[in-house]
């Protein structure tokens, strides 16, 4: 297919989500579906402005690390103007903590999950069922981090994962929750013209390869890439 949009794949931070691996998974994908895709393995292409006003769709996973001024402006400006933004787990939740600019532009934050990996089910929103990104999922069954986020009242959340009394705290000790505890797993925000698709899944290359969300994580970067 003839590239007719472009995506950047932003990558690099903490080696522990392995983001070279990772975003290797979805290239051939994008380009399949008409990006000429761009690598960069550092952030400097965030303070690049034509680069940015260029590109439909930035996909990052990029954990922890930090911005510059420069960088963070020029990102968050080349979305509202509607360069697409997309990511999954610590890429984009757990990245440049503190930073609290750049989380009003993902809508959400990592603040803790269970010791190692859990047992658990992501579950579509039965209202947002027929939300093209996850149309025909229901509940997925993973065997991975799980994550609590604190997100605001302007995501539209299209899957949840639910945390029960019985796990462990964020102290490792006995949960401070007395009740089961629904948080948004998936979702998407519009950010002036642009828009923005978050996936909390995709610790390892196990979770990007379930089907169901290799499906929704794919469908996610279509959906926040510039309408031309």
């Amino acid at each position: 297919m003839t590239a007719t949009r472009t995506a950047l794949v932003v990558r690099g931070g903490w080696d522990g989500h392995v983001p070279v691996a990772a975003t290797d998974e979805f290239v051939p994908f994008l380009r399949a579906q008409g990006f000429r895709v761009e690598i960069h393995d550092d952030l400097q292409v965030y303070a690049d402005a034509a680069a940015l006003a260029a590109a439909d769709l930035v996909v990052q996973c990029w954990s922890i690390g930090r911005l510059t001024a420069e960088q963070l402006a020029g990102l968050t400006a080349a979305v509202r103007a509607g360069t697409g933004l997309a990511g999954w787990h610590g890429g984009i939740v757990g990245a440049f903590l503190g930073s609290e600019a750049y989380h009003h532009l993902t809508g959400g934050v990592f603040v803790h999950h269970p010791a190692g990996f859990v047992d658990h089910e992501l579950t579509v929103v039965p209202a947002r069922a027929d939300h093209e990104i996850v149309t025909g999922i229901g509940t997925v069954a993973l065997h991975t981090e799980k994550y609590w986020v604190l997100t605001d009242p302007y995501v539209d959340v299209l899957a949840t994962v639910t945390f029960t009394p019985d796990e462990p705290g964020p102290d490792g000790g006995p949960a401070p929750w007395h009740a089961p505890v629904t948080l948004p797993a998936v979702w998407t925000r519009r950010w002036g013209a642009g828009r923005v698709f978050v996936s909390t899944v995709g610790h390892k290359l196990g979770d990007l390869r379930v089907p169901a969300i290799r499906t929704l994580t794919e469908r996610g970067l279509v959906w926040a890439a510039r309408r031309r």
